[in-house]
Order: structure tokens, then C-alpha cells, then sequence
């Protein structure tokens, strides 16, 4: 039979594929009586018979023994899932922050990690300090790396603390409304991924369940497949309906260039809007949120950077209202390229532009993830008002860590123009930790030719890779994108390409009491093939390595060798520019970082090698120094020198950052935070108060202003200030 070897081995495929049986879930017990939330577990009758998780000393050395006492706990009843930790210790907690959301590794903490949804890929994490800080956070993309970890999410859940000379206690509750899970039809158990850990900061003992050992790279404590799975019978998610008005009032000033051009004059402009917000649970595992005036006014400065390339900077999304279950709207090509990028949406040349309204509903329907968007953005500075969508459905298939989707996006404006965007992608998870990654994208606008299945509009990808971080390691791909390709609701860096890389390495991690703990050295090479000149434009090898020690002390270093053929040349600044031509060039750079549980901690790197025709030296510290509980301070200082010798141009770049918390408990909290950037010519300066007496009320007081550095670029002379605003903003959480 002509296809009996093609079918064998796509059974064998399937085969190895499809995971062995893994044991049967372990209920997680019910609370025998109801506890008293206070953060005081033990002598609790609550607690009395619910069994500790089973503990193994995850780092410094994995699967040593758990040196001090912990206790951690998990029940549930039928309002809530609850965690509590009695961490016993010979000395009073580590405890440097009251600020919400600040996770690191220089506090003592506990946490938990529920993969609610039970798909392996995505999960929630509640992590609560001494202090009574809390971070939540969400996961996606099963913590392949930091991208994949999101801390500014928030939702609604509890955390009490106590404390004493000889350690601390804890508990946590979290609403079953907070945990999106899916309700099976035949009364069977719900079942969800679990994993928890007690972190100590001082000497880096961390002590976890269910015993992940570390080869999955820096998230492996909290890796969704790697949960183990727990089964909660009798439960159901509540469908509470969230309703938040909120108001601003405030007052901006500009300085605007007068009808004779011959001086600035300030002009002041008071506000007061309001606007509301909805959150409403159409069933147990699917959400609506609806919007009506946004604001944004809360969010922090984006972090300013220094563009040393020809391509646009990218920068993370900090909006709450886009955050919640993000890796439904996921459509990524690999490093920033991604078909959705939802800072597209209400942002222009980095000014926020007004949104009207809209609405996105994220969850699970049957056995599909799905992520839909729709919101209206006003008219703004001579941009006309549009709409954007965004439709994303996907689905496991053979495994639990593989899926398949699609996407489809569109921009609108008022006009009539259009641009459209449709996509699949899957990821399979071929054998153990091996996966085939791929995605195709096409786009459509407006005066295009617009041909379905044609490369010119498409985008694609093509990846193998074994994704962990111990043993042999490589990865081996092809992409590109088509020269008509525009996705205007996402991020794409080049234009017109095709792109090869691969790379080896191998990574090792110690099960012994020694002071090397882990290092892994590996080798890549990546080429971008630029259709217009027929020709590589870019080609890069590097030799990467890094190792970790007991001290929790840890080192990088790397070599790399860049071939560039510019077709057009850039510039750094009005003085410095880089020239077309063909370079080849090596550089080299080094990196340190101190361990946590100290009060200071530094992070540190050097780079320095050739630069195009030129020599690059760069250096970058970022301390951190917790004060107290109360006042914590870091910053960031990058220096960049380049030097163009036979062309007598030079850059030098300076970026300085300084935050600075006070912190009078988790409620009452003020920020600093002043940044300057010598390659945009400018200080910007953001405070922020917060009273936050419970989840979903707050209230913030918030000044931005940015200053010029150059004010006699420019005739007239440019003002001292580039404009600030004072702005106060009110919201108050409703729940039916």
C-alpha cells in the first residue's frame, strides 16, 4: 500500500506526542470548619486536618532539605480557594516593601500558582509578603520566559499576615469569581494545575511543590504544566457583575509658540471628566469588560530607552484594561513581532489619544480560548476616529501543550479606510520538551492588491526548538515577511525579508551541596535575507554563556559578530550618523548581579567592541536599596561613548533613572519617579499618591511633567518646561 509508510510514521509522531497516563488528580480537601481570616493559622480549628503540601528544596540546591519549618496549606470552601504558610526561621522576616506588585527576590514570600483554566500553558500567581504586599500576576505561554510573565494584572483576593521574632504566618483567600475555570456538564470534579513555594531571602532557600526541578530556565517554580494537577468537587464560579465610575479633574499647562513665533506663552487648561468601567462573568469561564471614556491617567511612565539601531522601540503594555488574560490575543512571530499589539489602540507618537468606549470578552468557550475586542477610539490632533477589533480563537489538540488557532484583526477609521489582518498559528509538542512552532499572517488595506495566499502580504514563521534549559538545547527556524505587509494593529521591526537561524547549547544544573550550581553555553546564529537588495542585510553569531552560584550571586557574558549591509544609513543624532555600506564588526559584554535578601542589590553589565566603522563602550548599573519597610529607592545609569575616528563623529548617550517609594502601609502609598535621557534632550518627572483602602477603590493624585535640557536648540528659546499636568482621579468598585 503506497501510504502505509506515511501513516506509520504519523502514528509514530502521534505517538510520542501523546504524554504517558499521569496518576490520577489529588482532591484538595474542604475545609472542615470555617477559619478565622486573620493571618494567624496555627491554633486555627479551620486548619486542623488539612494536610501540608509535600516540600523540596528547590534552590539553592535542588532537592536538598528543607532547613526551616514550613507549613503550606491548601482548602477551599464554596466561596473561596484559600493558601495559608507558617514559615518558621531563627530570625524576624526579610521584608523590604509595602508596594503592591514590587516582586523580586529580596523579600521573604509565599505564593501560589493556579492554572484555573487547567490547559497547561497559562496560570494565575497570588504572592504575599511580610509586609502584607501583594502580587498577582499571570502567566502565559507555560513561563517560557520573561515575557510570558505579566505583574501588572490585578484582580480581587485577600492576604493577611503575622508576625514574630522566631518567623511568620500567612493566609490568602481568593474568590472563586477571580479564578476563570470551566464547569464540567456531569457534575465531574474540577480539576486545576497547583504549584506553591516559600521563599526565603536570606541565602536564596526556596522550598516548593511540588518539587519542579529547574530545567525549564528562571520560571521553572511556576510553570503551568508543571502544576500538579488537583481536583475541587462541588465549586462553581459566581458571575458577579463589577461596575466602576470613576472622575478626574486636573489641570494641564503647555507652552505654545505664539501667532508671531517669538516667544512661547503658557496656556493653562482645566479638566474634569468622568467615565465608567464593567466587568460581568457571562458564564463560569467567560468574561465582558466594557469600558465608557477611558482613562489611563493612574498608569506610570513608560521607561524611557536609548535607540542605538534603524528600527522602532518597543515598550510594554501597562493598561489594566488590556491585561487580564492576555495570552487569548497572543499571535507572536517571536520577539516583539506580534499581529496584536494593543498599545496600538489609544496611543499616537507616545501622546494617549481619547477612547470613547468598547469592550472585549476573554475566556473559554467548549474547548476554545477566545479573545474578542472592540473599541472606539475620538478624534485627536488631526487623527480621525477609528475602530479596532481583534477576533483570536484557539484550541489543544494531541497534547495538553500544544494548540492551534487563528486571528483576524481590523482598524477602521471614519473615513472608510481599512486595515485587515488574518492569521493561524499552532504550536505541537512533538516529543518531551521539542516544539514546532508556526504562524502565517496576511494583511489587507485600503488602495492594496489584497491577494489571498500571496507572500508579498504575508508574514510566517517556522520554528523547532527544545524548550528548556538544561542537556542539549538548540532551535532551528525560517520566517519572513512580504514587502505589502502592514499589520497596523500590531508590531513588526523589518519590512520584506526572509530570516534563518539556529542554535546549539547545553545547560546543567547541580543536585549537590556545591558552591556552582548551574551554567549553560550555547551558540547562535541568525541571518535576514532583505529582498530589495537581493542580499543578507544582517547576520549575527554569538557565543553566550552564564553561570549561577549557592550564593545566588550570578554572571553572563557573550561574543557576538554583526554583518551589516545598509542599503540606507541612520542616524544617532544630529552629530553622529552611520553611513550605508557593508560592516562587520565584534563586541563583547559582561554581566553581574548580586544576591536578594540584602539591602542593597546591584545588577550591573559592560559592553564594549567595534560599532559599525566605530567603537562602542557601554555600561549599565541598576541598584536597588531598600531603606526600610517604608523607603526603598533604585534607579537605573546607562552610558553609551561612541566614537567614529576616521569620520570625526561621536554619540554619547546618557540615561538616568530614580525611583523612589514611600510606603506608609500597603494602602498609602507615594512614588518618584525622574527620568533623563540625554539622546531625547529631556527630564521627566511622574509622582503618584495612592489611597487604596480596598480592592477596586481608589484614589490618585498624579503629576507629570517633563522639562528641556537644550533650550537654545531653537529660536525662540524653548521654554524650561515642556508642559505638566495635576491630575486627581476617584474610582469606586459596585458589586452585584
Amino acid at each position: 500500500m503506497k501510504g502505509s509508510g506515511f501513516t506509520v510514521a504519523l502514528l509514530a509522531v502521534l505517538t510520542l506526542a501523546t504524554p504517558a497516563l499521569a496518576q490520577s488528580p489529588v482532591p484538595v480537601p474542604r475545609l472542615p470548619a470555617a477559619i478565622t481570616f486573620d493571618g494567624v493559622v496555627a491554633g486555627d480549628p479551620g486548619w486542623d486536618g488539612i494536610p501540608t503540601l509535600p516540600l523540596i528544596q528547590f534552590q539553592p540546591t535542588w532537592g536538598g532539605p528543607v532547613e526551616y519549618h514550613t507549613e503550606l496549606r491548601v482548602a477551599y470552601d464554596d466561596a473561596y480557594l484559600y493558601f495559608s504558610a507558617v514559615n518558621a526561621d531563627t530570625q524576624p522576616a526579610t521584608a523590604t516593601t509595602y508596594r503592591r506588585d514590587d516582586w523580586g527576590d529580596r523579600d521573604d514570600q509565599i505564593a501560589i500558582g493556579i492554572d484555573s483554566f487547567n490547559d497547561f500553558e497559562t496560570q494565575s500567581a497570588f504572592v504575599l509578603y511580610p509586609t502584607g504586599a501583594r502580587i498577582d500576576a499571570q502567566f502565559t505561554d507555560d513561563a517560557r520566559d520573561e515575557g510570558s510573565v505579566n505583574t501588572d494584572w490585578n484582580t480581587f483576593w485577600d492576604g493577611l499576615v503575622s508576625r514574630s521574632d522566631t518567623g511568620w504566618q500567612a493566609e490568602v483567600r481568593i474568590p472563586w469569581s477571580s479564578l476563570r475555570f470551566e464547569t464540567p456538564d456531569d457534575d465531574a470534579p474540577v480539576v486545576m494545575g497547583i504549584s506553591a513555594y516559600r521563599y526565603r531571602a536570606d541565602g536564596g532557600h526556596m522550598y516548593h511543590y511540588p518539587g519542579n526541578r529547574n530545567d525549564w530556565g528562571f520560571w521553572s517554580f511556576l510553570k503551568p504544566s508543571r502544576g500538579e494537577r488537583r481536583t475541587l468537587e462541588g465549586i462553581t464560579s459566581s458571575q458577579p457583575l463589577y461596575i466602576t465610575p470613576f472622575v478626574t479633574a486636573g489641570l494641564g499647562q503647555a507652552y505654545l509658540l505664539n501667532d508671531a513665533e517669538t516667544a512661547y506663552e503658557r496656556d493653562d487648561t482645566p479638566t474634569i471628566d468622568a467615565g465608567l468601567d464593567l466587568k460581568y462573568s457571562l458564564t463560569s469561564n467567560l468574561t465582558l469588560d466594557a469600558t465608557v471614556n477611558t482613562d489611563f491617567a493612574q498608569v506610570e511612565a513608560d521607561n524611557q530607552q536609548v535607540n542605538l539601531t534603524r528600527f522602532s522601540l518597543f515598550f510594554p503594555e501597562k493598561r489594566q484594561f488590556f491585561l487580564e488574560r492576555t495570552s487569548n490575543f497572543d499571535f507572536s512571530f517571536g520577539g516583539f513581532d506580534r499581529v496584536f499589539y494593543s498599545r496600538r489602540i489609544g496611543i499616537a507618537g507616545g501622546e494617549q489619544v481619547r477612547l470613547l468606549g468598547g469592550g472585549r470578552v476573554v475566556g473559554r468557550v467548549g474547548e476554545w480560548d477566545l479573545g474578542l475586542l472592540s473599541l472606539q477610539t475620538g478624534r485627536d490632533a488631526g487623527l480621525p476616529s477609528e475602530n479596532f477589533g481583534v477576533l483570536r480563537l484557539k484550541r489543544s489538540v494531541i497534547n495538553n501543550n500544544s494548540y492551534l488557532g487563528g486571528i483576524g484583526t481590523s482598524r477602521i477609521d471614519e473615513d472608510g479606510d481599512y486595515n485587515v489582518s488574518l492569521g493561524v498559528d499552532g504550536v505541537l509538542n512533538i516529543v518531551g520538551d521539542d516544539l514546532l512552532r508556526f504562524g502565517w499572517a496576511q494583511t489587507f488595506e485600503t488602495g492594496a492588491e489584497n491577494t489571498l495566499a500571496d507572500a508579498a502580504n504575508a508574514r510566517y514563521r517556522i520554528l523547532l526548538e527544545r524548550a528548556r534549559s538544561t542537556g542539549f538545547l538548540y532551535s532551528a527556524g525560517v520566517g519572513g515577511a512580504g514587502a505589502d505587509y502592514n499589520p497596523a494593529v500590531g508590531f513588526q521591526l523589518r519590512e520584506n525579508y526572509i530570516q534563518v537561524n539556529g542554535g546549539l547549547g547545553y545547560g546543567w544544573q547541580s543536585e549537590a551541596d556545591t558552591q556552582l550550581q548551574s551554567w549553560q553555553i550555547g551558540g547562535r546564529v541568525d541571518g535576514w535575507f532583505e529582498r530589495e537588495q537581493d542580499r543578507f542585510g544582517t547576520v549575527q553569531a554569538a557565543l553566550e554563556g552564564g553561570v549561577g552560584f549557592q550564593s545566588q550571586y550570578a554572571m553572563s557574558g557573550a561574543i557576538q559578530i554583526d554583518h551589516e549591509n545598509l542599503l540606507e544609513g541612520f542616524s544617532l543624532s544630529d552629530d553622529a550618523e552611520i553611513l550605508p555600506g557593508e560592516y562587520t564588526f565584534a563586541s563583547a559584554e559582561a554581566g553581574i548581579e548580586t544576591p536578594g535578601g540584602k539591602a542593597l542589590k546591584l545588577s550591573s553589565s559592560l559592553e564594549g567592541g567595534r560599532f559599525y566603522d566605530g567603537n562602542l563602550f557601554g555600561i549599565e548599573i541598576s541598584p536597588v536599596w531598600s531603606i526600610s519597610e517604608r523607603v526603598a529607592v533604585n534607579g537605573t545609569y546607562q552610558f553609551n561613548r561612541i566614537r567614529f575616528g576616521e569620520r570625526d563623529q561621536s554619540f554619547d548617550s546618557h540615561l538616568v533613572q530614580g525611583r523612589a517609594d514611600l510606603m506608609l502601609n500597603t494602602k498609602v502609598t507615594f512614588s518618584a519617579f525622574v527620568q533623563y535621557n540625554s539622546a531625547g534632550n529631556a527630564v521627566l518627572a511622574n509622582a503618584r499618591f495612592r489611597f487604596n483602602p480596598r480592592e477596586g477603590n481608589d484614589f490618585y493624585l498624579v503629576y507629570n511633567e517633563g522639562y528641556n535640557t537644550m533650550r537654545d536648540l531653537d529660536r525662540p528659546r524653548l521654554p524650561f518646561s515642556q508642559g505638566r499636568t495635576l491630575l486627581a482621579k476617584y474610582t469606586y468598585t459596585f458589586l452585584r
